[in-house]
């Protein structure tokens, strides 16, 4: 099959090695431009760039669809099929409807819950016990276009965004390499999204990912795991700011925020619900610390409070 692939992240980098290792041509890669990156904040390629070119592919990395000339080189690739995953940009219907096979999009969960940019954080921030790979036809929709593959990923209590993407990708590269080799034989079958049970991942705010230490230890637990590997959980000790890396629910009552217990073990702190137990975290600039690392840095007596606090009454 000859298709163009649209894709950014390494979830779908994934994708694209699998489907030139199953022998399909791949004439033109679409990816974000380089975004500045690092300490440095210099230029760096995606990774389905990086991949590109390291296999000598022709690249196109339009800011929008909307510039003059944007989809010349897509026209001129000739493609029986458009393959998109993780890409970032909004494809015009002239895009999709400029292969033979049309666009097939690679979700990272079970449609039609979690349509949208954020569905692998947005599960692990519900508490969903299990997620999936859709794959779908695009149409003008968000999300919407019809199923043609669904596989399921459980959900376990240490699973993280770091985890569960990766995971999600080895399936997502699976079942894209499985369904395009169905356009082949005349084998797909298309079947419409339930009208019921439909949500939506926003873009994750910047603002998510500070914890809010009146909620259950049980959220704030799954905001770590959902901020891990990237950005990290934040939070406030005397004014210096810290990201939570590693943390679990235990048993404790005391003001949130409050620490109730600072050993080798683990920081224990107080929320609305229960408490949070905190094994890892992270002054700015430093580097990653177990909790008994972090103590022997500074003292860290029962009564220290985490913030921003609501105002005690």
């Amino acid at each position: 099959m000859r298709i163009v692939f649209a894709g950014t992240t390494e979830f779908a980098a994934r994708a694209f090695d699998a489907l030139l290792e199953a022998g399909h041509q791949i004439p033109l890669v679409l990816t974000q431009p380089d975004r500045p990156a690092g300490r440095g904040m210099h230029p760096s390629a995606s990774d389905v760039k990086r991949r590109a070119l390291d296999r000598g592919l022709e690249l196109h990395q339009p800011v929008s669809f909307k510039e003059p000339g944007a989809l010349a080189p897509i026209a001129a690739a000739r493609p029986e099929m458009l393959v998109v995953a993780a890409y970032g940009l909004i494809l015009p219907q002239a895009v999709l409807d400029s292969a033979r096979f049309g666009a097939l999009n690679i979700h990272a969960s079970l449609l039609p819950r979690w349509r949208g940019a954020a569905p692998i954080q947005r599960a692990l921030l519900a508490g969903d016990r299990e997620t999936g790979i859709t794959i779908i036809k695009m149409d003008a929709g968000l999300d919407t276009g019809p199923m043609l593959a669904q596989g399921v990923v459980s959900i376990s209590d240490t699973d993280d965004a770091g985890t569960l993407q990766g995971r999600l990708a080895a399936l997502g590269a699976r079942m894209i390499v499985e369904t395009v080799a169905k356009f082949a034989t005349g084998g797909v079958r298309a079947t419409p999204q339930p009208a019921e049970g439909v949500s939506y991942a926003a873009k994750i705010e910047k603002r998510e990912s500070v914890l809010d230490w009146t909620r259950s230890a049980s959220e704030l637990s799954r905001v770590v795991r959902a901020f891990r590997p990237s950005p990290g959980a934040a939070t406030f000790l005397g004014g210096e700011a810290l990201k939570i890396w590693r943390g679990q629910p235990v048993e404790g009552s005391g003001l949130p925020g409050k620490v109730l217990v600072a050993d080798s073990l683990g920081i224990v702190i107080g929320c609305g619900e229960g408490a949070l137990q905190v094994t890892e975290l992270q002054r700015a600039g430093g580097r990653r610390l177990s909790a008994a690392e972090f103590l022997r840095g500074r003292s860290l007596e029962p009564g220290a409070r985490f913030g921003p606090l609501p105002r005690e009454t």
